[in-house]
């Protein structure tokens, strides 16, 4: 349970990285749609992967010294290579399903959330496209999360004890 929670705030860290980066890069170089409303996908796809990359960095180096800090028996590149693969298919399907499913969220939640201020002055396309992909998002972060979290855990640091320990007082 304590790894659990190490991994959780970890990932949470990862998240705000990931959240962060992911609006501003759509707010700026990346943006969801062009000024004359046309979707860019690609673009998603893009921002979408350099954040998470980010996040995985982020994960793996507190996953390492603080989650799993027994773990360091193995090498840094072997574990660094599990951890991109696991991490790896947690982005494939992310980036399918927000690539998918974020104009149709962004349609659904904009006349909720549209008229934020921090969307004032931005055309509704741009707007709507922006809330799906950050709805999507929080969804597919919290799918990958579990695969992520066992996928790491039994492969990544199956070199960690899972053993609950008793110092010898406990011992009768």
């Amino acid at each position: 349970m304590e790894r659990f929670l190490k991994f959780l705030v970890v990932g949470t860290i990862g998240f705000l990285i990931d959240f962060g980066l992911l609006n501003l890069l759509q707010s700026t170089v990346l943006p969801a749609v062009d000024a004359n409303g046309v979707d860019l996908r690609w673009n998603v796809s893009i921002a979408i992967s350099i954040s998470f990359l980010a996040g995985v960095l982020s994960n793996f180096t507190w996953n390492r010294f603080w989650t799993y800090p027994d773990s360091r028996t193995r090498k840094i590149k072997t574990q660094l290579a599990q951890f991109t693969f696991i991490n790896f298919v947690g982005w494939a399907g992310r980036t399918v399903w927000i690539t998918l499913a974020y104009p149709l969220f962004g349609d659904w939640f904009y006349p909720v959330l549209g008229n934020l201020p921090i969307y004032e002055g931005l055309p509704a396309d741009d707007v709507s496209a922006r809330i799906g992909t950050n709805i999507t998002l929080v969804i597919g972060v919290f799918i990958v999360l579990f695969w992520n979290f066992f996928a790491n855990r039994y492969w990544t640091y199956s070199d960690v004890d899972a053993r609950v320990r008793f110092d010898a007082d406990h011992h009768h």
